[in-house]
């Protein structure tokens, strides 16, 4: 029986070993990199630290086993990866760990040719075949609660299924996902007003059995919406409404025109004016849905769109009623599609020092017409990914923390963390940690590089030739 993994395995031989970790242990460290996150991004980085030399490096997941981990087997509703199959992703480089080489190895080239996008259960399927291949092994079951700064180190306080332990590092990488950079975005008009037995978020766990028979509110008119309202529809709902505040659903993707390599590339060299000009329009545009994910609400006659339906109001009346343009609405549940927070300094694993990160709002200050208020509490990130500090020389531990989710937006100019920004970022990141640490322990490699090694032979390999 021919091995799927036969290709994967003799790249793997043929790139070598692992580099032997490099960075010289210091007394009361415990790690010299920790991973805030073990979906897809974490688990590349990583990747790449090891066969980068740097050793000694953890990865923290707080959901309880492997399944629950990242969003694509929980909150992730989609049939079809919104992103284009061909791009590069956590293979970094080697063809042979890819989605296209796997997906291949286990049906082949022309069913691999025959997919427009990636089905998300194979992605899913694929990720997992990652970890477990490349021997990349999250610790799963453990939370960062707070991070604590602690000279040259972190102390972080972790919880775990034995209780609260603390362990240190030098460096952090924070890989968590949407909701790491501020938060799950719910708005007032519902989190005020409404028992949460009554509402939910599109990232919550959602009893869509329990929906069947039974009227729904979606507001938000982006992908997880979308998709979040399909669900209910195959689930049998009575009835699904969609509202966006907007009089249009946005069909064309802003990211899309600053998508070739020049721009992609090169956007954090652009002055601060330009990269919040992008942020500026990606807000007024809006996020752009897939067209299967319209498509598979619209074929549903039970499925209603409505434009220019922003809520303002919202009451319990036997479920939720609302009134918008003179018209009451009357639901058993209601599905929020609303995005993030973008705020990361209100972190509570950063409450040390979050008032200390230096924010948009602390370096640029743009036309009247072009404010707003949450692009402007996006931290205003270094080539690093790494924060920076409002008042110089008041944390200096900041620069040892590199940011690789969608708070880094407004700095990088993509949905950092999410597959386009692996090529870009993951290298740049990890070849900003290996200098750090490089740097920082200079005097003790020094004195390796310059020091005594045995030799390989002696002069009477060829004495006997000396004339």
């Amino acid at each position: 029986m021919n091995d799927p993994d036969a290709d994967a395995k003799n790249a793997l031989r043929l790139i070598g070993p692992d580099p032997a970790n490099w960075v010289p242990d210091r007394p009361g460290t415990d790690h010299n990199v920790t991973i805030v996150g073990g979906g897809q991004t974490g688990c590349a980085l990583a990747f790449a630290l090891r066969r980068a030399g740097i050793g000694k490096v953890t990865v923290l997941e707080a959901a309880p086993d492997e399944q629950r981990a990242g969003i694509w087997l929980n909150a992730a509703r989609m049939n079809l990866l919104r992103t284009p199959k061909a791009l590069t992703g956590p293979e970094l480089g080697y063809p042979a760990f890819s989605f296209q080489a796997w997906y291949e190895a286990r049906h082949d080239r022309e069913a691999y040719a025959a997919i427009d996008r990636i089905p998300r259960l194979e992605w899913a399927e694929y990720l997992a075949w990652y970890k477990k291949f490349l021997n990349v092994n999250p610790r799963y079951q453990t939370r960062l609660a707070r991070i604590e700064p602690a000279g040259d180190r972190f102390r972080l306080h972790l919880e775990t299924p034995d209780g609260v332990t603390i362990e240190t590092t030098r460096k952090i990488i924070l890989a968590t996902g949407f909701s790491g950079g501020g938060g799950k975005y719910v708005p007032d008009v519902l989190s005020n007003n409404l028992p949460p037995e009554l509402y939910a978020h599109t990232e919550d766990a959602i009893d869509f059995a329990a929906l069947r028979g039974k009227t729904v509110g979606v507001i938000g008119a982006a992908a997880s919406a979308f998709d979040a309202a399909g669900v209910a529809l195959e689930n049998g709902a009575a009835a699904v409404h969609l509202f966006a505040r907007r009089d249009t659903i946005a069909a064309v993707p802003i990211t899309r025109s600053r998508g070739f390599p020049g721009a992609y590339d090169n956007f954090f060299q652009l002055p601060d004016a330009d990269r919040w000009h992008q942020a500026i329009r990606f807000r007024r545009a809006g996020s752009t849905p897939t067209t299967d994910a319209i498509e598979r609400t619209v074929k549903y006659p039970n499925f209603h769109l409505h434009l220019s339906a922003p809520w303002s109001s919202a009451t319990v009346n036997n479920g939720v009623e609302t009134t918008i343009d003179g018209v009451t609405h009357h639901f058993d549940f209601v599905i929020a599609g609303t995005g993030y927070s973008a705020a990361i300094a209100t972190r509570p694993e950063l409450r040390d020092f979050g008032d200390r990160i230096l924010l948009w709002s602390d370096i640029y200050t743009p036309p009247p017409a072009d404010q707003d208020a949450m692009l402007a509490c996006h931290p205003y990130l270094g080539a690093g990914h790494e924060f920076r500090e409002k008042t110089p020389y008041s944390a200096p531990y900041l620069k040892d923390i590199h940011v690789q989710n969608p708070s880094g937006f407004v700095s990088f100019g993509l949905p950092i963390g999410d597959v386009p920004s692996m090529k870009r970022d993951i290298p740049v990141i990890v070849g900003r940690i290996s200098s750090d640490l490089f740097r920082a322990d200079l005097d003790t490699l020094r004195q390796r590089m310059t020091g005594d090694v045995a030799p390989d032979f002696t002069d009477t390999m060829y004495r006997s030739a000396v004339v």
